[in-house]
Order: C-alpha cells, then structure tokens, then sequence
C-alpha cells in the first residue's frame, strides 16, 4: 500500500482503462497499424495485378473490407463483452486504420479529376462512401446476429 491507501494494483487497473494512453495501447495501435498497412499493400498489388490500374480497385476493397469489420467488431465489443477493450482497440485503430486509407481515397479521386476522368472519379466517391456505409451497417447487423441485441 502506498500513501492514500492506494495500491501499485490499484495504480495499474488506473492505467489500464479504456480512454487511457498507456504505453502497451500505444504499441498495440502501432503494431495493428503496421500488419493493416502490409494487408493494404498486398491487396492493392494483387487488385492491380489482377484487375488492371485504370481504377484504384485495392483502394475500394480495403476500405470495403475495413468498414464491415470495424462494424463487426465494435458491436461485438458493445453487445456482448467479448472482444477485450485492448484487442477492440488493436483491431478498429490499429489494424482497420492501418488497412482502410481516406487519405489515399482523397488523392485517388483528386488525380481522376485533375486528368477530367469525371465519370471515375463520381464512380468512386459514390462506391467507396455507399458501399462502405452499407457495409458498415452489415457488420453491425453480422455482429448483432452473432451475439444478440444490447439488453
């Protein structure tokens, strides 16, 4: 016991909770991040490889499959206790952030207008905020089915 009736255990749970930077959830963001981004890599070689670079296919199946698991899992978090907050948090912001790519999305779309590639350019901004929406709404619908509803 320390000054204040505190324990280092107490000092620890503290650290632990979830909305508290720690160290160990600092290296978990990163690592997500990191094995997200090589995933991203991959598919983004393989979709050009095998689909042609006239349009940023790996781009729109990454954040297509990003934005159905991170529905999947943060409802599985929310409704049925089974997804540890740090393996929550490995999962939605490191890997889906690692994985998923806005920024690449934004400059993708920004060189199809810049090269008066219009119809490309709405092509993509409709499929990847539509389709990403709706499979967000799956995931949480998949999760939901999964564990059942919050009660």
């Amino acid at each position: 016991m320390v000054a204040g009736g505190e324990t280092a255990r107490d000092r620890s749970r503290e650290r632990a909770r979830p909305g508290r930077l720690s160290v160990q959830r600092v290296l978990l963001v990163a690592l997500g991040g990191a094995i997200g981004t090589a995933i991203r890599h991959a598919v983004t070689v393989g979709a050009a490889a095998w689909l042609g670079t006239g349009f940023p296919y790996g781009t729109l199946l990454v954040n297509l499959a990003g934005s159905f698991a991170i529905g999947f899992v943060q409802q599985v978090a929310a409704d049925s206790g089974l997804v540890p907050d740090d393996l929550r948090l490995f999962v939605t912001t490191g890997l889906m952030g690692g994985l998923t790519t806005y920024s690449a999305f934004s400059y993708e779309t920004a060189r199809m207008l810049e090269a008066s590639a219009w119809t490309a350019a709405v092509l993509n901004v409709a499929l990847t905020t539509t389709l990403c929406l709706v499979l967000c709404i799956l995931g949480i619908a998949a999760g939901r089915a999964l564990v059942g509803p919050r009660v």
